[in-house]
């Protein structure tokens, strides 16, 4: 009978270390070829286009305006902060060095949270006979875009 240990051992660190390669850097750019990123602003572009769509499909299958202006405000509270966070990211500030890009990331994610709980907040004054369930159909459903772009993204064989 053997226990394990839930602290590794000096030992079990050093496996771990040689488990892992260095990637030259044609090694790195044939990777970057085979996995391309997604950039930003195709998320956001994909996320409207969603937004627009399920606004209108609830418009349409309710056939009340007030179910179409709360999807669409629920979308909105996923593409106003994606936005943002995008337009932080790709900034001039964003991309100094990796510590400058790694606080850029962390303090526009948490711009983005806040600003999606802000526009979440003031939903009921702003949008005249809010449909809660709505909103939040608008805003589920354009949040999955991201895994979207991500199934979409066109990978390169090489």
């Amino acid at each position: 009978m053997s226990i394990i240990s839930p602290v590794s051992s000096p030992e079990s660190e050093e496996d771990d270390a040689k488990d892992y390669k260095r990637l030259s850097a044609e090694e790195a750019q044939a990777l970057r070829d085979k996995e391309p990123s997604v950039s930003p602003w195709r998320i956001v572009q994909l996320q409207m286009l969603t937004g627009v769509l399920v606004a209108l499909l609830a418009w349409w299958i309710s056939g009340r305006t007030n179910v179409g202006w709360s999807t669409a405000y629920g979308a909105l509270a996923v593409v106003i902060p994606a936005a943002l966070f995008a337009r932080g990211l790709t900034s001039q500030f964003s991309s100094i060095n990796a510590a400058t890009a790694g606080f850029g990331f962390f303090v526009w994610e948490a711009i983005k949270i806040g600003v999606s709980v802000g526009m979440m907040a003031a939903a009921p004054q702003l949008v005249p006979g809010l449909d809660w369930l709505a909103m939040l159909i608008g805003l589920v459903v354009t949040l999955k875009v991201y895994w979207l772009a991500l199934l979409l993204r066109q990978k390169r064989n090489n």
